[in-house]
């Protein structure tokens, strides 16, 4: 359940915003603050009590145009911090768009809010959050045999994984190795790392995608080396995720 902040200096546009949050079921919690002060207060508090406290902050639906600090001034602070809180922008304004992206803006909301576009918004988060949670648990290496050894495979350092079967080839700028996991399962498990399915037979790192290719409606991308298909399936989530990844 998510523990959500609306940030608005008008009155009926954050009564709205808390209406249509609080009546989201993935919304555990939902505050108001009217000002940037109220606001930086809430969640100064929310940090310093930590992240499985009650009180906490996942994400702030936050205001561009308000008096004294901007609603990017606000996310500028935050950034500071090593565990922020999520951010969404909720505004009347489209221009403000790359600066907030630029600030590692989950979403970019335009007035007037519309239910269903605050509920994608919210579903971005609800993800997100689910993927932090899901990092804390899955380790940093993986199993693999080489030449009758175990060895410990960085998952950093894995570019995409390749379906065989019932197992999965791991590549890296290195080489590669074969485990005997399905590519479902990698895609369950390192989801919260960054990767994505392009295709049935591809789990690729986001981070590692250098281009993205469109020749004559087939889209691929290429990972180093190597150029792989992304099906129709799994083109919008590609686009999507390349959009929002944190510039590098």
């Amino acid at each position: 359940m998510l523990r959500v902040l609306a940030v608005d200096d008008e009155a009926p546009a954050l009564e709205e915003l808390l209406y249509l949050l609080r009546a989201d079921p993935r919304i555990g919690s939902a505050e108001g603050a009217s000002t940037a002060t109220d606001a930086l207060r809430l969640i100064g508090t929310a940090l310093e009590a930590g992240e499985n406290d009650g009180n906490g902050v996942d994400v702030v639906f936050l205001d561009i145009h308000m008096a004294g600090l901007s609603g990017l001034d606000i996310a500028r602070l935050l950034a500071g911090f090593a565990r922020p809180p999520l951010i969404v922008f909720v505004t009347a304004h489209e221009g403000f768009a790359v600066r907030a992206f630029d600030l590692k803006a989950v979403d970019y909301v335009l007035k007037p809010v519309r239910a269903e576009r605050l509920a994608e918004a919210v579903r971005r988060v609800a993800e997100l959050v689910g993927d932090r949670a899901a990092a804390v648990q899955e380790p940093d290496q993986i199993p693999v045999e080489l030449g009758g050894v175990t060895r410990f495979l960085a998952i950093a350092d894995i570019t995409y994984a390749e379906a065989q079967g019932d197992y999965a080839r791991l590549h890296t700028e290195r080489g590669s190795h074969l485990v005997r996991i399905p590519l479902s399962t990698l895609e369950e498990r390192w989801r919260s790392r960054g990767f994505v399915r392009i295709h049935r037979s591809h789990l690729v790192a986001i981070d590692r995608i250098d281009e993205l290719r469109l020749d004559a409606g087939t889209m691929s991308v290429r990972v180093g080396d190597a150029e792989l298909p992304v099906s129709r399936r799994h083109a919008r989530t590609v686009r999507d995720r390349l959009l929002w990844r944190p510039t590098r």
